[in-house]
């Protein structure tokens, strides 16, 4: 963007946060953005303990044990993205629908109620921990699922939680105006109500009980999020770059079609191995890891319309992350996860590294990148639309420093979580049968020990770019001067 296209008409010593500006739906998005970057922060702590005792078993044994480590890194992660999924449409449905927020009062009660039981549901992994097995833990501590671990009255309140936004989504869009986005994420807002609900109850055959288990991890998100995020791409290149709104959302259309025609089967790779008939093997090989292309498409697409109609961006750092999505969500949703879907490769690769290696990199290219991309986007608006491209009074380089090294630090602990993945399918697979001897060979193994310290390394450089990232959120376009022009869609 050239500097004649950049309003100085203000000069402001410094620009203070302000929400004189925004919107309801903005205000209460702020709310779910700061508690997103918390549990952010949080994540990146209780995984740094985990992978501390990978190393060091003793760790911290008896108070935080690798278990509860692990789970609230997991939960964590799961809930900042939802937080931050939550606050992005929060932020443009008024500007989306034209109208406001149809019951609002009722939205920011739901937040409020979502973060006391998030604070509840924590404290329980971190003070309380195990239970006597009985329904009474069921609904009160933990409910034994891996991932999905909160206790019963906690599901309850996702669910309701979830009815009211989507009654927030439909009903402000009926009353305004309809789009393709609008229609689309109505639509998958009813799904992702509707899919928990297929983790909360209980069955008492393994294989069952995992059929329905699996709908939760990876339609609940892997499928709903993927179209939560085609949404809030679309929405966001045509904030960014002007981009014209038929192209992201033809490709928002494919991302559902997709989603339909080979998500939920591509659902069919989970159940290699838990019981159920052997057609799975063919299906869930066969249609699994498409879901990302469409993302990947619409990024390049808008790039290049965008360049036809003369490129500019008003936010370097949002457009960045955009960038780094495109490329996480295709190489973690989409290449990690598909070379060890197939049933030939997932006999060996299944229950080892490797499996954390392609979680690692597709979540956070895939879910956690864009959230830190609409981050910027309202913290440009919170600092009264300040310029945030080239020539910053710090030339940027904090959010640059922190974009490397999240990324680097993520990307070095999938390769090294892969290397001690594929040493585990050697050994105890290939080798030692899936025997139990098997497994504390290769945990034992110096392969395994040398990879899992890379990945303790890179865990490091994940979490100082963590706060990187903090602190530059709270600090950039501070003393900046200069207004960025809106991009004309």
């Amino acid at each position: 963007m050239s500097s004649q296209a950049i309003n100085s008409s203000v000069t402001l010593a410094t620009r203070p946060f302000s929400m004189d500006k925004l919107n309801g739906g903005q205000k209460l998005a702020i709310h779910y953005f700061t508690v997103a970057m918390i549990l952010f922060i949080a994540q990146l702590l209780f995984g740094l303990l985990a992978g501390m005792q990978y190393l060091m078993p003793d760790f911290l044994y008896n108070t935080l044990d690798f278990n509860v480590n692990r789970m609230v890194h997991i939960n964590a992660m799961i809930v900042w993205m939802l937080y931050g999924f939550i606050g992005s449409i929060y932020w443009f449905l008024e500007d989306e629908s034209g109208v406001e927020i149809v019951g609002l009062k009722l939205g920011k009660i739901a937040f409020w109620v979502l973060t006391v039981a998030v604070t509840i549901v924590v404290l329980v992994y971190l003070l309380v921990q195990t239970g006597s097995g009985t329904e009474r833990s069921i609904w009160l501590i933990n409910e034994g699922r891996e991932y999905i671990e909160a206790p019963r009255w906690a599901d309850i309140g996702i669910v309701a939680v979830m009815l009211v936004f989507f009654y927030n989504v439909a009903a402000t869009f009926s009353k305004g105006k309809w789009s393709g986005i609008a229609g689309v994420l109505t639509l998958d807002l009813i799904a992702l109500a509707g899919l928990y609900i297929a983790g909360m109850f209980y069955t008492t055959n393994i294989s069952v009980d995992q059929y329905w288990w699996w709908w939760v991890i990876h339609l609940w998100v892997e499928a709903t999020w993927e179209v939560l995020v085609g949404c809030i791409m679309a929405w966001s290149l045509m904030t960014l770059l002007g981009v014209r709104r038929k192209i992201v959302q033809t490709w928002l259309y494919i991302e559902v079609a997709l989603m339909f025609g080979s998500g939920i089967l591509g659902l069919g790779h989970h159940y290699f191995w838990i019981g159920t008939p052997e057609y799975w093997l063919t299906i869930g090989g066969f249609f699994s890891a498409l879901e990302p292309i469409p993302l990947v498409a619409m990024v390049v697409h808008s790039i290049y319309d965008s360049g036809v109609h003369h490129f500019k961006t008003r936010n370097h750092p949002a457009f960045a992350w955009i960038i780094a999505h495109a490329f996480g969500n295709f190489f973690g949703a989409g290449v990690w996860g598909f070379m060890h879907t197939l049933p030939q490769i997932n006999l060996y690769t299944h229950g080892t590294q490797w499996s954390a290696s392609h979680g690692h990199l597709a979540f956070f290219g895939a879910y956690a990148t864009i959230n830190i991309a609409f981050f910027y986007l309202a913290v440009q608006k919170m600092r009264d639309d300040c310029w945030m491209g080239g020539n910053m009074p710090d030339n940027g380089w904090k959010w640059k420093a922190a974009m490397v090294l999240l990324n680097l630090g993520v990307v070095g602990m999938t390769v090294a979580l892969l290397i001690a993945g594929y040493e585990q399918s050697f050994i105890e697979r290939a080798v030692e049968g899936s025997s139990w001897g098997g497994y504390f060979a290769a945990q034992s193994h110096p392969w395994f020990i040398q990879a899992m310290t890379w990945r303790m390394v890179f865990g490091v450089m994940t979490f100082i770019g963590g706060i990187l990232l903090f602190w530059d959120l709270l600090t950039i376009g501070k003393t900046e001067p200069r207004t960025a022009e809106v991009a004309s869609q």
